[in-house]
């Protein structure tokens, strides 16, 4: 007897793990469209940089939300959800099945726990918090934030502008701590733990730092150069999302001739191996016993 079809398929990993490939090769097998979960491939103009997938290796199969969200606007884990909520309705409206794929924990946490409420912001709070970061930069930000909000400051990174940026327009917006909002009830999770199967991806660290470093050269010889000179020439805020790409900060140094070309296929490199230790450490961490983490070099 054939086992019931599960509402969706989720696979998750570090970059360059090769959750591309099996999610295509899953998609061809059991009828399914793939939906994104990775929080740069959102962006369009850099395809090459955030390593979307290309025609070929679609292998016709349908993709959503891969550069569909403007590059002038902030893409928040709720608005995330928004759209994957439709995409996923969407596919199973013609008895596919939504593959969800990506590098983004947090992405597939509010999939399956739902999302804190979400506190109004005063918007004249918001402009000048985003005016203070573009003036002083994210320490300055995060030292603001130690002082109003500890706790919460001691979650985040002092180099995360967003999320720092996030926490001190709730508290100066609420009176409240974003940890506060974080511990109320969840709502709307869009799918449950026991109606999907989860893979996370987790090659052997020698062999992903491999490829990793593979992957950088291979960026640079296909255009990446170009798709960040198409994103600087647009003058978007310092602070937009997209100018924090991996890559894209690098790239930018060396086109302005602060770095050359070895440093800065090594400073891609090395951002790239640091990015995908936290999103291991993550996974590892956050994602509990209904995952089957997977060695995808091991049978």
């Amino acid at each position: 007897m054939n086992e019931p079809r599960p509402d969706a398929i989720l696979i998750a990993g570090p970059t360059a793990s090769g959750k591309t490939g099996l999610a295509v090769e899953t998609a061809l097998r059991v009828g399914g469209e793939i939906i994104n979960t990775d929080s740069m491939q959102v962006y369009p103009s850099l395809p090459t940089l955030t390593a979307q997938p290309s025609m070929d290796e679609r292998q016709g199969v349908p993709h959503h939300m891969f550069g569909h969200a403007p590059l002038n606007e902030p893409y928040s884990v709720a608005r995330w959800h928004t759209d994957a909520k439709l995409a996923f309705e969407d596919v199973r409206s013609r008895d596919r099945v939504p593959v969800f794929v990506g590098g983004t924990g947090l992405y597939f946490k509010a999939m399956l726990e739902g999302l804190a409420p979400v506190p109004t912001i005063d918007p004249q709070i918001r402009e000048e918090v985003r005016q203070r970061s573009l003036i002083g930069g994210s320490a300055a930000m995060h030292g603001e934030l130690e002082t109003v909000d500890p706790d919460t400051a001691a979650t985040v990174r002092p180099t995360d502008t967003q999320r720092i940026c996030r926490a001190l327009e709730v508290k100066l917006s609420t009176g409240r701590s974003l940890l506060d909002f974080r511990k109320e009830a969840k709502r709307d999770p869009l799918l449950t733990k026991h109606s999907v199967q989860s893979t996370v991806l987790m090659p052997d660290r020698a062999i992903l730092h491999e490829r990793i470093e593979a992957r950088a050269v291979t960026m640079l010889e296909n255009g990446a150069l170009d798709e960040v000179k198409a994103i600087i020439r647009l003058n978007l805020p310092a602070d937009a999302t997209v100018m924090r790409a991996i890559g894209v900060p690098q790239i930018t140094a060396f086109l302005n001739g602060e770095i050359g070309k070895v440093e800065l296929l090594q400073r891609l490199q090395a951002a790239t191996r640091q990015y995908a230790k936290r999103q291991s450490t993550f996974f590892r961490g956050q994602f509990g016993n209904d995952w089957v983490f997977r060695d995808p070099h091991k049978s």
